[in-house]
């Protein structure tokens, strides 16, 4: 399968059973374990995140890209906190249900402003561009490709979360336990974190913050890089 139809997959499933499936588990309502257990691993990347800008204490300042915003998990949160957020996904469904949560949560149509577009159209100039646990849709060259850009739209900072590249998940992906279940209908693509630093500090780049989230099924490498 080739890069092109990998992203086709995803559109796709995003904007059908994958939908469906990962509204619930970025909501609040009934799961199964499993369900259960990626909610909250992702929650703690996210809260991770927060509490890191949050400490900077100048959110109010700053104008943020979420590449690959869902249905606006962080968006919503750093909008709440005062941070101009631009937001964008793939899928038109997940970006129709980030502005019906935002409306819920925050009773305007203003911040975040959300659109949906493939991350590699993305433009424009952010203090901080961010990408939460996209990058495993993406195979190792397009996700240096990827990295690239995102890195290009950045004044000061990129944050990046991803799968990272070890033996104990490669061995877990390959016997069908890594994001298991019936709906799982993309390819899971593992990075290692050398590699993806190393990326970071071609386009000008050096990490400052780290963090690893690990659940009985999520796994997920946070960096923050700045410019040096």
């Amino acid at each position: 399968m080739n890069v092109v139809d990998d992203k086709k997959i995803v559109k796709e499933y995003f904007n059908s059973t994958g939908f469906d499936r990962w509204r619930r588990i970025y909501g609040d309502g009934e799961v199964n374990k499993v369900q259960l257990d990626i909610r909250n691993g992702h929650q703690q990347t996210v809260d991770t995140l927060l509490d890191w800008l949050k400490a900077d204490n100048n959110l109010a300042e700053l104008s943020i890209c979420d590449a690959g915003c869902g249905v606006g998990s962080l968006s919503i949160p750093l909008a709440e906190a005062g941070a101009k957020v631009y937001a964008s996904d793939i899928s038109e469904k997940m970006v129709e249900e980030a502005k019906e949560r935002s409306l819920q949560t925050l009773g305007n149509a203003e911040n975040p402003t959300f659109t949906t577009q493939d991350l590699e159209k993305l433009s424009g100039n952010y203090h901080t561009v961010i990408c939460l646990d996209v990058l495993i849709h993406y195979p190792q060259e397009k996700a240096s490709e990827m990295i690239s850009h995102l890195a290009s739209l950045a004044s000061s900072r990129i944050i990046l979360s991803f799968a990272p590249k070890t033996f104990a998940l490669s061995l877990l992906k390959k016997i069908g336990s890594f994001f298991p279940g019936p709906s799982k209908a993309t390819r899971a693509y593992l990075h290692r974190k050398a590699d993806v630093i190393r990326i970071l500090e071609s386009n000008g780049f050096s990490v400052q913050r780290q963090s690893m989230t690990r659940t009985r099924f999520y796994f997920s490498q946070l960096l923050e890089a700045t410019r040096k």
